[in-house]
């Protein structure tokens, strides 16, 4: 039986990604059953790594479809940077979903650990989870958690810790006028505001070059439940709240240097406890229905808080707690941290 092989026209493909480091010489071969692409991945600072991903299109790249998953070689996680990297692509396994005749193929990377202002983001792969009220939560769940729903994400990178008083002075020159917690550059930054948090990222991205933001509320809970190799604990890596968080029974009333509980399943810090977390959505009552990428309701009174905080009680640091609060309010128990797409 004669296999009818797809006609490829190959594109080749000069990204440059968030960081600024450069896939260059992308080429690609068709080898008997499978595609092999080949790209140099240069201009990476000593010790970084990238995420790489394999796209194709089918229109001779006006229009990017998902990744490509039967794919092995120098792609995922943790690649490091050299010349003459290899992806093999199974492309008999994918044939189904190819309809086009004008293949072309782009290559994406993107850092595994960013550190502007030694910010340092945690990638997270995309997939379909319950958010909400759901079975580990036992009887502790609220009636804005529910009903329970399907939602599924794409891929993210969200902040490994929360933003702390250093990195808000490196950015915005000082410290925000109502600081409670002075003098701790590690721990998170607190009495700000959503509104402020806006400024903060406007300048930030204005300094870096890049597109920081809020993680929306749907991308918190995924992260903070540990997305596709989550557990499924009450909190965020554990059911024990004070292997995570800083709250009202351990915390003696003030915030701790971030980082100073385990980590969840994705590494992770701080997710239950410390600070609560501004999200980038209104808060808003959740629908049966499933979601994609949901970005909360158009408008409202008040944005998404999440996480607990130290002076909150172990409930409000449950993966599924819903918190809200006006966009101008600032309190010491309320700070964040910051996510960007690939």
């Amino acid at each position: 039986m004669k296999t009818n092989f797809l006609c490829f026209v190959l594109l080749l493909f000069f990204w440059i990604n968030l960081q600024g480091q450069r896939i260059q010489n992308v080429k690609a071969t068709q080898q008997d059953k499978t595609i092999v692409v080949t790209y140099d991945l240069v201009d990476l600072k000593s010790g970084q790594t990238a995420t790489i991903s394999l796209f194709c299109s089918e229109d001779g790249g006006n229009n990017w479809g998902s990744k490509l998953h039967y794919v092995t070689g120098d792609i995922g996680q943790n690649i490091s940077a050299g010349y003459g990297k290899q992806i093999i692509w199974q492309v008999l396994e994918e044939r189904e979903r190819l309809t086009g005749s004008n293949i072309s193929f782009e290559v994406r990377a993107m850092l595994s650990s960013l550190n502007d202002f030694g910010i340092e983001l945690v990638y997270v792969r995309g997939g379909t989870f319950t958010m909400g009220c759901t079975s580990e939560q036992g009887n502790d769940c609220d009636g804005d958690e529910k009903p329970a729903h399907q939602v599924t994400l794409s891929d993210f990178y969200i902040g490994k810790y929360e933003v702390t008083q250093k990195q808000w002075r490196a950015v915005m020159g000082s410290d925000p006028p109502e600081l409670r917690f002075k003098g701790c550059d590690n721990c998170p930054v607190e009495r700000v505001s959503w509104n402020d948090i806006q400024e903060f990222i406007k300048k930030l991205n204005q300094k870096t070059g890049k597109n920081y933001r809020l993680p929306t509320e749907a991308e918190w809970e995924y992260a903070a439940r540990g997305g596709i190799q989550s557990k499924g604990y009450k909190y965020a890596g554990s059911n024990n709240i004070g292997e995570v968080a800083w709250y009202d029974g351990n915390s003696s009333s003030k915030t701790h240097p971030v980082g100073g509980k385990k980590a969840n399943e994705l590494g992770l810090y701080d997710m239950s406890g410390n600070v609560w977390e501004w999200c980038s959505d209104w808060y808003g009552s959740y629908s049966s229905g499933s979601q994609r990428n949901p970005q909360g309701p158009s408008s409202g009174s008040s944005r998404v808080l999440r996480g607990g905080c130290w002076d909150g009680y172990s409930g409000d640091c449950r993966v599924a707690y819903r918190g809200s609060g006006n966009p101008g309010f600032r309190h010491s128990n309320s700070g964040f941290r910051l996510a960007v797409a690939p």
